[in-house]
């Protein structure tokens, strides 16, 4: 689509940063030939965002059901952070940027936006080819100065982008003790209060490498270990939560060999961390863990692999399974499915849909109990070619039940008041993330689409979509969307939208 060439709502220009920002914010670039050329640094587009007065309606106690903020300047509002891991900087091919848009009593704001990539200022490394920085992001206070922080991963292993007060992200530490990062989660796995990182490596056997908080502006960990996750490679996909209900997040990976799957791994949290050994759940391509019946427990809700196989996963229609959170981990008491075909669940089973590509979670309505969106990024939109894989996006509501298909919504291109129309190709849904950019104490829903085009000489550029969450779930109302363009960042193969910080 070509929609993204601007933003939507209307926002005002650019402003350039104040003077006092730091080296990384200081070297700010404003125009898309600068980018391309390589320079894509972090561009604070205005001055610090200015604190506010707690907005009307927002809660003040912690809702368990929530998405974690990612706050990076201590005002309230949530940041949305998306990747371009497939980028071209500095001539380097996937060696990927990301953009954080800063949040607003309005939502996400696209004049208040940040770039980074390796070659930004201040941040450790450089620019490679397959670098794919931003691949995986996790935004968490992680040195304890009550602002959020943001590490990102990449080939060169992990880096921590420093979040301040007033200012946003304005430095940048190499992680110690960690390379060749392929997957990263961020949970508490000692209950201690400070976030860890899980991060996978990609070794042999090896791949499962657990650091814990606090960290230090020197890239330190407090402790680090490894764990075996008893399969020959490492894994897939890393997902955390509480599942027991114990104050402690555990830890769920997936895995595959070849093009079969493998079953997924549960590690247990404790107050000395993560368990040594593991024990085997569903196999699964991916998977969220939130609190959908509010019992206390975190649910564990995956998209099955059919048959095991996972060269079937793009012509699946798609199951998700729900692995009901206890004492005795997932699914030890109460499981159940949900498909296109469930009661209340919008559409119909099709082959290639890929009903669960992706998973987010968190609290659309404020109602205590956290609401699944489920990305079904091949659904086709209307009849023949023209709206083959267009993509769309199920918001689930939690309830007293559990996950089920009970006031369920589907959301696309073609939905009233969302931005852009139905194209073929575009995988509206591909990537989902929840978090609460407008302070109102209901969580928002951005919704990627990697293979959105920006324009006819920018192919694969991706795109970025804001919904808005309400009593009555999620909105178009105030839906903000936006492209590379919009941000000064380079389009044609970006694939923006292709991941977002969890």
């Amino acid at each position: 689509m070509r929609h993204h060439d601007r933003a939507t709502p209307r926002t005002t220009p650019a402003r350039t940063a104040t003077a006092s920002a730091t080296a990384v914010a200081a070297r700010a670039v404003g125009v898309t030939a600068a980018l391309a050329a390589g320079l894509l640094c972090a561009t604070p587009s205005v001055a610090a965002p200015a604190k506010s007065a707690a907005a009307p309606g927002a809660t003040t106690a912690a809702r368990s059901a929530a998405a974690p903020k990612a706050d990076f300047d201590g005002d309230g509002y949530a940041e949305t952070v998306a990747a371009a891991p497939t980028a071209t900087v500095s001539g380097k091919s996937y060696a990927g940027f990301l953009t954080v848009t800063y949040g607003s009593a309005k939502g996400a704001d696209v004049s208040r936006r940040q770039l980074f990539s390796a070659n930004s200022a201040g941040v450790p490394g450089s620019a490679e080819t397959y670098g794919a920085f931003g691949r995986d992001t996790a935004a968490r206070d992680f040195d304890g100065d009550g602002v959020g922080d943001l590490a990102v991963s990449g080939n060169k292993g992990v880096v921590i982008l420093w979040g301040e007060k007033g200012k946003g992200l304005t430095s940048a530490t190499q992680v110690s003790g960690v390379e060749n990062v392929t997957r990263l989660v961020a949970g508490d796995f000692d209950g201690d209060k400070k976030p860890d990182l899980a991060v996978g490596t990609g070794d042999f056997d090896q791949g499962l490498t657990v650091l814990y908080g606090g960290f230090g502006r020197d890239g330190k960990a407090a402790r680090s270990d490894s764990r075996e996750t008893g399969h020959l490679f490492g894994p897939t996909s890393l997902t955390a939560g509480d599942v027991t209900g114990d104050g402690v997040d555990d830890l769920v990976t997936t895995h595959a060999f070849e093009e079969m799957s493998e079953s997924s791994e549960f590690f247990q949290g404790s107050t000395d961390g993560l368990a040594t050994s593991s024990e085997h759940v569903t196999d699964a391509e991916t998977g969220v863990i939130a609190d959908v019946d509010k019992d206390g427990f975190g649910d564990l809700v995956v998209r099955t692999v059919p048959g095991g196989v996972v060269e079937d996963l793009p012509h699946d229609h798609g199951t998700l399974k729900v692995l009901y959170g206890s004492a005795d981990g997932p699914g030890a008491h109460r499981t159940s499915t949900l498909t296109q075909n469930s009661t209340g669940v919008p559409g119909v089973n099709e082959k290639g849909d890929e009903f669960g590509k992706a998973l987010a979670a968190g609290d659309v309505n404020g109602d205590g109990y956290a609401d699944i969106a489920v990305g079904v990024p091949g659904e086709d939109i209307g009849s023949g070619a023209s709206g083959k894989d267009a993509g769309a996006v199920v918001q689930l509501l939690g309830g007293k039940n559990g996950l089920t298909g009970a006031g369920a919504k589907n959301w696309d291109q073609g939905s009233a008041g969302v931005p852009g129309v139905v194209e073929a190709g575009d995988r509206f849904g591909a990537a989902l993330t929840m978090t609460d950019t407008d302070r109102d104490g209901r969580d928002d829903l951005a919704v990627g689409a990697p293979t959105e085009d920006g324009g006819s000489n920018a192919v694969d550029a991706g795109a970025v979509w804001v919904l808005r969450g309400t009593t009555r779930g999620l909105t178009a109302d105030g839906v903000v969307s936006y492209g590379p363009k919009t941000l000064g960042a380079p389009e044609a193969g970006s694939h923006l939208g292709a991941g977002f910080a969890r």
